[in-house]
């Protein structure tokens, strides 16, 4: 009996692994995501890199919010996207739903049309760099907290972004 209880737990814990790891992005996924809309308005390159030295703070702030979950921005000097999904939202599904904010943007009034669309210009922004993402599941709900970090920060006021 105690051998099957084993087995048991053997086979949870590595569907739980495959489950996690099944429900990731890897950092080359996420940094396609952003090039390929850059590439779509013509942002020329260099493209996005991943920045490991990002790694810190979008890991740190995120497990901040992980308590409430709530889409509050950092202080800190790097641009910053936020977002929160349910299910399997993974970090392309974040860039996503950034990029969604497309037919918002202007370019000739380089303002938002109807609604948001200053995580879109962050993606695109042509002189950003670098990015990292974190990707933390919320304690309160059933949902991911997503998080991804500029450098150099875009949206600067006044400048169009490619």
């Amino acid at each position: 009996m105690e051998m099957s209880k084993l087995s048991t737990f053997v086979v949870f814990m590595v569907l739980a692994i495959v489950h996690s790891s099944l429900a990731y992005n890897s950092p080359d996924e996420i940094v396609e995501a952003h090039n390929s809309a850059r590439a779509q308005v013509g942002v020329p390159l260099p493209s996005l890199t991943w920045n490991d030295t990002l790694a810190t703070l979008a890991h740190d702030y995120s497990s901040i919010r992980l308590a409430d979950c709530e889409l509050v921005h950092s202080d800190s000097p790097y641009g910053e996207n936020l977002a929160m999904g349910y299910g399997d939202f993974l970090s392309v599904d974040a860039v996503n739903l950034w990029v969604g904010e497309k037919p918002n943007y202007d370019y000739a009034s380089n303002s938002c049309k109807h609604d948001m669309c200053a995580h879109y210009t962050a993606v695109i922004w042509n002189n950003t760099l670098q990015v990292r993402c974190a990707r933390l599941k919320c304690n309160n709900l059933d949902a991911w907290f997503v998080m991804c970090n500029y450098f150099p920060a875009g949206n600067v006021e006044g400048e169009k972004p490619y």
